[in-house]
């Protein structure tokens, strides 16, 4: 074999377990095995890779962003989600959004995302052909959303040309190995019936996993009943969209018949806990959602609206804001959590028989954490470590494919100060008048 590692502690997700003192076997970017204690003396490899104070886990998997959104952090904060993206983003977009602006973002997403244990993220942004270079580039593994809304953009003039340009897009990538694709049309009160027939039959057509902003808000939802006579999932349902391969992203102001319904179709959830505190979007009803058998999978959101790109952060906000809504502290507990952001991610972007696990025959996509630190230390369950306790900061190595991108805290195929220095320009161009 060409590379072992040894960590004290080894997670395979699947199971959701704790092997202790066991190594995992990588060649040609793939796990090869995983090697109970009594059997790695006997073992040979090219590259071996001691952890010995830390977890091996499979990488975080962010299931909603708008990566180049990372270029907004901080400009219009402690708004409502109406008045923050009809008069500050949205403006901001149609000034500033590019190619140059969203290859930028995305590499500095990319820089925080890896230092903070994600491996995969899904993206829902305009110039997804941009997007995907920056993701090849890297050696990161992406969903690129083929984005689709009602209005005019710097990316597209109407419903033809965005499906058209998505389309391409995924044509262009098909020789990136780990860039796939997903149609994203925005959310029910931004795209018609008419557009959202052709995404229906298109991802019926190509096998490809849908993803949209759903119940993002109560007043979302009231709007709907009050101009259409039907709630949200209502009528994404009565248009096809509801099955398995649907990511219905935030999934507020839920009632027990929207639940069912989730259950019955079979859809994913995409809950994005801390977006939805800062932006008083309301809480989605994980806890009854898995109750029902759909899986959930975690996301960060943009870095515009919460503010970081953080799944530690969003692991830990999740369960303890789950404890807090249902008033039971077994509410989503820390494996379920742990789960969402891992294996429930990989499920929703129909990438569960590649990513989420660590099993041999799937690719090596993986983070080390150190656990020999103060807020983590000693370790009774590293779980609840990992959930409760640990900082981002911890992760010292990321694999994608066998290929470690990020080694004792370095990125290797990302260039730091220059995506550093690209940002700072934009942020002052930002802030000039208009």
């Amino acid at each position: 074999m060409h590379t072992l590692l040894t960590p004290r502690w080894l997670l395979p997700i699947e199971p959701m377990a704790v092997l202790e003192g066991h190594g995992l076997a990588m060649d040609n970017g793939r796990i090869t095995a995983i090697i109970p204690p009594e059997a790695l003396d006997s073992v040979q490899a090219v590259e071996h890779i001691d952890l010995p104070d830390h977890a091996l886990l499979p990488g975080l998997v962010n299931a909603h962003t708008h990566a180049a959104m990372s270029l907004m952090r901080g400009m219009a904060d402690d708004l409502p989600l109406q008045e923050w993206l009809e008069q500050h983003i949205w403006p901001a977009e149609g000034r500033f959004a590019s190619e140059a602006f969203v290859r930028d973002g995305t590499q500095l997403a990319m820089l925080e995302m890896l230092r903070g244990g994600t491996t995969c993220f899904a993206d829902m942004y305009f110039f997804p052909d941009a997007v995907a270079k920056a993701v090849d580039a890297a050696g990161m593994r992406a969903a690129v959303g083929m984005i689709l809304i009602d209005f005019p953009t710097a990316w597209a003039k109407d419903a033809d040309e965005y499906l058209s340009k998505g389309l391409s897009v995924r044509d262009a990538s098909r020789d990136m190995p780990l860039v796939t694709t997903i149609f994203a049309p925005h959310a029910p009160y931004t795209v018609s019936d008419a557009p959202l027939k052709r995404v229906r039959t298109l991802s019926d057509e190509l096998d490809l996993p849908v993803q949209m902003h759903v119940h993002e808000t109560r007043f979302e939802v009231d709007e709907a009943l009050r101009t259409t006579g039907q709630r949200p999932l209502q009528r994404l349902d009565g248009l096809g969209l509801l099955k398995p391969g649907f990511m219905a992203v935030h999934m507020t102001a839920l009632t027990d018949d929207d639940i069912r319904l989730c259950g019955a179709r079979g859809l994913s959830v995409v809950h994005c806990a801390e977006s939805n505190m800062k932006l008083a979007s309301g809480q989605c009803r994980v806890d009854d959602l898995l109750d029902h058998g759909v899986n959930v999978a975690l996301g960060t959101d943009g870095a515009a609206s919460n503010n970081d790109l953080d799944m530690f952060g969003e692991m830990r906000t999740a369960a303890m804001l789950a404890k807090l809504t249902t008033q039971r502290a077994t509410a989503f507990s820390a494996g379920q959590a742990l789960q969402a952001a891992t294996l429930g991610g990989a499920r929703a972007l129909n990438l569960e028989s590649v990513i989420g696990s660590l099993q041999p025959g799937k690719s090596a996509d993986m983070i080390a954490v150190s656990m020999r630190q103060p807020n983590t230390w000693p370790v009774h369950n590293v779980i609840s470590q990992l959930v409760y306790a640990c900082d981002r900061e911890q992760v010292s190595d990321v694999w994608v494919a066998g290929q470690r991108l990020l080694e004792r805290r370095e990125a290797k195929t990302l260039n730091a100060p220059q995506i550093m220095d690209r940002a700072a320009h934009w942020a002052q161009r930002m802030q000039e008048p208009a």
